[in-house]
């Protein structure tokens, strides 16, 4: 029996255990779900036992545990570190979803559930393989580390000190993330660039407390007022950034990738139909909107409060307004540097009346890039095309993993993102889905990419 023979006549065994790891609700950044976070740990441990790691351990990070696990088939080989979350986003608005989130429903070809694309998936996907070739071959075509982490969807505060403390145990020639995504269904690619990220909340103090809209109205300092005035003073007219230093350090982009932006024939009229946007098209070339996805920075507004949040009115002054946001940082910009300039331009424009307050959330993480050169991006590029067709695309990503540049900060060496999940796959909003036709062809991918990498 061949390694691709048994996962095939195992496939329905693994996609039970897809469900069940879907199951538990590992949400990371709540602490009402610290519950989830310890069974989804344990769920790693026990499905690494199982596939034949021979070394499974919990590794202490100071927040929630990291998830280690090796077999190493001989020293002589090289060694590949996987990398993967078990952690996932929070499910709400749990009304937007037409099943339960935590509870993993199979529909067109389709498995519906949180995490289950992102990042849960992708991650089983190098396990299963992994258990093929130790219960057919009877050991690994090379030396494979995994580390899975429980903070990704929260940041990743302790990702790197962990890095560092087990420096020495996580030692390896590269790291191959399950994390990640592929650009679009229809057309393979290999994301060689992600953004960074930097991350606060500000809070807008007027009064000591709330008052009456009519006694005090036209007179006290409103806090809504005054904090959406400073929300619109952060960008220009053409919706870019206008935060002064806030651009300090950039680089411009690696050309290659503006040749896949080119090639990509991307149509900016058909995304905005699909993510619903009416009243004509703010970005009308394809050209435009990709750069602005994968290689500018962004200052995002992800949510805002204050006053009043029920049915009906109630005619009230807040004391107090807030606003939540994420920076997306290009290649050179540091997350220091981005805070600062954003405490400097809030401070500088903060009406008399008010008191600012900023919290910033975790250190952050710097843009991410491949080296276009690493032989091992050429391997993956072809398993790949023989698999799909036709040669992937090299993409940015405008999102953020923050493995990448940690990994070349402690480890000294370079990550490449090799996952089959897919962008419209709704991670991070309701109805998250992910393709098992993918789940299938993650497999197959996985054998031919280790297989390679040994012979190479």
């Amino acid at each position: 029996m061949s390694v691709e023979t048994y996962l095939e006549e195992n496939y329905p065994a693994a996609l039970e255990d897809l469900k069940a790891f879907c199951r538990i609700p590992s949400v990371s950044t709540d602490p009402a779900f610290i519950d989830g976070i310890h069974q989804a740990a344990a769920f790693v441990v026990s499905r690494l036992q199982k596939a034949g790691f021979a070394s499974v351990e919990m590794l202490q990070t100071g927040g929630h545990p990291a998830v280690y696990g090796e077999i190493i088939a001989d020293p002589k080989l090289p060694t590949f570190l996987v990398y993967g979350h078990y952690d996932v986003q929070p499910p709400d608005p749990l009304e937007k979803w037409q099943t339960p989130p935590f509870e993993p429903d199979e529909r067109n070809g389709r498995l519906y559930a949180r995490g289950v694309s992102d990042d849960k998936g992708p991650l089983l996907i190098p396990i299963l393989v992994a258990e093929a070739f130790m219960r057919v071959e009877g050991r690994l075509p090379v030396n494979l580390k995994v580390l899975i982490e429980g903070e990704e969807e929260s940041g990743s505060p302790h990702f790197a000190p962990t890095l560092e403390k087990y420096r020495e145990k996580l030692r390896c020639d590269l790291v191959l993330s399950a994390d990640g995504a592929m650009w679009r269904p229809d057309k393979p690619s290999i994301t060689v660039a992600s953004r960074g990220l930097a991350a606060l909340d500000i809070t807008v103090t007027g009064a000591a407390k709330d008052l009456h809209s009519g006694r005090h109205g036209g007179s006290a300092p409103n806090p809504i007022a005054a904090l959406s005035a400073l929300l619109a003073s952060m960008h220009g007219p053409d919706g870019r950034v206008s935060v002064e230093g806030f651009l300090d350090g950039a680089t411009p982009p690696d050309p290659r990738i503006l040749t896949a932006v080119d090639a990509s024939n991307f149509d900016s009229a058909a995304y905005y139909r699909e993510i619903g946007v009416a009243g004509g098209d703010p970005i009308d070339t394809g050209r435009e909107l990709l750069i602005r996805q994968w290689l500018e920075p962004t200052l995002e507004f992800n949510g805002i409060s204050g006053g009043y949040q029920g049915k009906g009115t109630k005619t009230v002054i807040p004391n107090a307004a807030g606003a939540k946001i994420t920076c997306r940082l290009v290649a050179g910009q540091k997350p220091d540097t981005v805070i600062a300039a954003i405490t400097r331009h809030l401070q500088q424009r903060l009406p008399k009346g008010f008191q600012l307050e900023i919290h910033r959330h975790g250190p952050g993480s710097e843009a991410d890039f491949v080296d276009p050169d690493l032989p091992a991006l050429k391997i993956s590029e072809e398993v790949l095309g023989e698999l799909l067709g036709q040669k992937p695309l090299r993409v940015a990503m405008g999102a953020t993993i923050p493995i990448g540049s940690a990994f070349r900060q402690h480890l000294g060496c370079a990550a490449i993102f090799f996952s089959f999940s897919t962008a419209d796959e709704d991670y991070h909003a309701p109805n998250e889905f992910f393709r098992l036709s993918n789940f299938k062809l993650g497999m197959r991918a996985w054998t031919m990419l280790l297989r390679r990498l040994a012979a190479a």
